[in-house]
Parts: C-alpha cells; sequence; structure tokens
C-alpha cells in the first residue's frame, strides 16, 4: 500500500470543480489504460484501499474501478507531475481490460490513416 504524505497530498492542485486528471498505466506493459478524474476523497480513498477509485463526472459520484464490469485497477505506483495538476498511476489491471467498451485501453482510436 502507497502512503502519501500530508505534504505530497497538498502538492496536488485540484481545477475549479475540485477535480484532477489522472492516467491508469498498466505497471508491466507500460501501456496507458485510462484516464478519468480524481477529487481529493477519491484520491485518499485509492491510497486508503489500494485500488482505483474515481470520480465520475456525468453521476457526480466516487465509482470504484471494476465494481460493476469486475475490471479491477491495483495501485502499485502513484506519481504527480511537477505541476501538480496531473497524477499517474502505475496499475495491475484485472479481468479484460481499462475500457467501457470493454478493449482493454481506452485509447484504441488513431488519428491519420493506417
Amino acid at each position: 500500500m502507497i502512503r502519501a504524505t500530508a505534504e505530497q497530498l497538498a502538492a496536488v492542485k485540484y481545477d475549479a470543480d475540485g477535480l484532477v486528471p489522472a492516467i491508469a498505466q498498466d505497471v508491466n506493459t507500460g501501456e496507458v489504460l485510462m484516464m478519468a478524474w480524481m477529487n481529493s476523497e477519491s484520491l485518499a480513498l485509492t491510497f486508503a484501499e489500494g485500488r482505483m477509485v474515481y470520480w465520475s463526472r456525468s453521476r457526480r459520484e466516487l465509482w470504484r474501478k471494476g465494481d460493476t464490469s469486475g475490471d479491477r485497477q491495483f495501485v502499485r505506483e502513484a506519481y504527480y507531475d511537477c505541476d501538480g495538476d496531473t497524477l499517474l498511476f502505475k496499475v495491475e489491471q484485472e479481468g479484460k481490460g481499462a475500457c467501457h467498451t470493454g478493449a482493454r485501453t481506452c485509447f484504441f482510436s488513431v488519428f491519420g490513416e493506417q
């Protein structure tokens, strides 16, 4: 379990809605799985529970990744960027994948011709 210090948590800069973007990356492959939003409560719960807890802007509620799909994410490493306004979590992805479409990653759409 990751134990963030009070100073580290204070370095996180939330936007006007009290949210910060959080990127989930596969700890083993480095593949970027998804981006979602966190508030201070979801961040604290993520550290306390050891699995990803996000804030749903559309439902206006906390959601634990995988509670409905079974595709849970377990935190292995956690970082914040130099400005404190973006979070990066290296996770162990359980189940099919991270995307609500059933894909392994949310980043499967490519710009340009392939």
